[in-house]
């Protein structure tokens, strides 16, 4: 067995995986929004529980994806939307806590795994996993395992500026990391928002914007992003998460925008809408455990 925990802004979900993938518990209960401490036992009181309706013994190992990552130098959370957890040391406290073997990692890195070993990526050597939501974040998994880097920051394109940037796009809208014109303030879920209103002056959800020319626009600029990828990486799939990959059309046209861009006679690289959906992030945290023997390795 092998247990995944989802830790989010607003919610912490938990699940238990057997070993062929089949999904034995799911939970869900509210983030301690602010409250450091109570996040660390809400996660370990998950966990419990979690093993509770499963029979996981002690041994079983936990996988947890959060909104930032562990950096290599101070061993303290950076980077992470939830502030609370930022200058942290949630990898030590949640080994404390959990009384288990565990592992941390970014979440969008997470949902790469999770992609890529049993979703929309399998089969697959080089997945790279976009999560386009509140944020745009990224995941780069090669032979199943994510590429980690001596910064921890692989995969983290949204905080590039976006390429090959138009007049009318300079400098750019502000981003929350102190930037201009990155790539997340253009294609995240508010960037997508504020970009509607400014042409259209209607104020609207995300889900709800169909206006073609601001998709167009969108489309665009996300063409142009993950050309920038595929010319330095060059994966075997691109799979798309986050709430703003359920836009349909962006399947079909943004392949075939890319190809302006792209430093090659042609380009195969397909794009995929994720298979496991929100359970993605939760999964690829169980799955960061491939193998029982690599259990206690973490511990």
């Amino acid at each position: 067995m092998r247990i995944g925990i989802d830790l989010g802004g607003s919610k912490i979900e938990g699940i238990v995986l057997a070993a062929n993938g089949d999904e034995l518990a799911r939970r869900r209960e509210p983030t301690p929004s602010g409250d450091y401490p109570a996040t660390v036992r809400a996660v370990a009181d998950l966990v419990d529980t979690l093993a509770a309706d499963t029979g996981a013994p002690d041994s079983a190992p936990v996988g947890v994806g959060i909104p930032g990552t562990v950096s290599p130098a101070t061993g303290l959370v950076k980077n992470a939307n939830s502030v609370c957890l930022i200058g942290q040391p949630l990898d030590k406290d949640l080994r404390a806590a959990l009384r288990r073997p565990s592992r941390l990692a970014n979440d969008a890195d997470c949902f790469a795994v999770s992609e890529a070993t049993d979703g929309a990526g399998a089969g697959h050597r080089i997945v790279f996993g976009v999560i386009l939501g509140t944020g745009v974040g990224g995941g780069l998994v090669v032979d199943g395992q994510p590429l980690g880097g001596p910064n921890a920051i692989s995969g983290e394109w949204g905080h590039n500026p976006l390429p090959w940037t138009q007049d009318s796009e300079r400098p750019g809208p502000e981003c929350y990391c102190g930037q201009y014109g990155c790539i997340e303030a253009f294609l995240s879920g508010p960037g997508l928002i504020h970009d509607h209103e400014t042409h259209t002056g209607q104020v609207s959800c995300a889900p709800d914007i169909t206006d073609s020319e601001t998709l167009a626009r969108y489309e665009h600029r996300l063409a142009r992003a993950l050309a920038s990828v595929i010319n330095i990486v060059d994966p075997d799939v691109i799979v798309l998460g986050g709430g703003l990959s359920n836009i349909g059309r962006l399947y079909q046209n943004v392949p075939v925008l890319w190809q302006s861009w792209i430093f090659s006679d042609t380009c195969v690289t397909p794009l995929k809408k994720n298979h496991h959906g929100d359970s993605s992030g939760v999964r690829g945290a169980a799955w960061l455990w491939p193998a029982a023997s690599d259990v206690g390795a973490d511990a």
